[in-house]
């Protein structure tokens, strides 16, 4: 696999957490596997896009909205292979060997997932995402996503809405995504400041809301406002 993966990062204002991921890219650079690095900003105003320049990103800019970044970034990668992730996501050591082993054409992966922090709480939360993930095939954006050009576009991509992208693109790829034996970190800051059990029962009820109809858009606006 030389060179054909494209990474897509959306990212708005994400200085203090981007270097943690680029750093976590470079075994990928080592490899040979990497052929570019996307950051899709949304207006951040901050080093974010400096950092990006600097580390030999490509960069495109939008309106701000995950899924419509997601889908910017995506539109330009040039890649056979294409895999997302949060600003605030770290690839493990042995990610490269991984998604090496994985690439199936035919069927997504994500990564097992697992917070930066000591709490017990963060355990319990990243053991239910685990187990959302393996029960309904719903993993969310901070877990990562490989899939391959091809059936990207098959399922017609991310699409540009507010909230809720992630869980969409994975409801068209239902029966055709697999949980990778690696383990991604991301931050639990905003946990720790919102509360582990708020803010989890506040995701819950979220998803449950849109599973049942509801508009992207107003709970988008509910999801910020609370």
């Amino acid at each position: 696999m030389p060179a054909h993966l494209s990474i897509v990062i959306p990212v708005l204002n994400a200085g203090d957490a981007l270097p943690g991921l680029l750093d976590s890219l470079l075994p990928g650079v080592a490899q040979g596997v990497i052929r570019e690095v996307i950051v899709s900003d949304g207006g951040s105003s901050d080093a974010t896009l400096q950092m990006a320049r600097d580390a030999g990103c490509e960069i495109v800019k939008g309106p701000a909205g995950r899924g419509g970044q997601l889908r910017r970034g995506a539109d330009v990668a040039r890649g056979d292979w294409l895999m997302f992730l949060h600003a605030d996501t770290q690839l493990p050591p042995g990610w490269v060997g991984a998604v090496c082993t994985h690439l199936d054409p035919e069927t997504a992966a994500y990564f097992r997932l697992a917070f930066r922090s000591d709490a017990v709480m963060a355990r319990v939360t990243a053991g239910w995402a685990n187990l959302r993930s393996r029960l309904f095939a719903l993993p969310y954006g901070d877990q990562g996503l490989l899939i391959s050009r091809a059936l990207y576009d098959a399922v017609g991509g991310y699409a540009d809405m507010p909230l809720m992208e992630d869980v969409a693109l994975a409801r068209q790829l239902r029966g055709r995504m697999v949980m990778l034996a690696e383990t991604v970190t991301t931050d639990g800051r905003r946990y720790e400041q919102g509360g582990w059990v708020r803010r989890g029962a506040r995701n819950l009820w979220t998803l449950a809301r849109y599973l049942a109809g509801a508009e992207p858009t107003k709970l988008a606006q509910a999801y910020h406002k609370s």
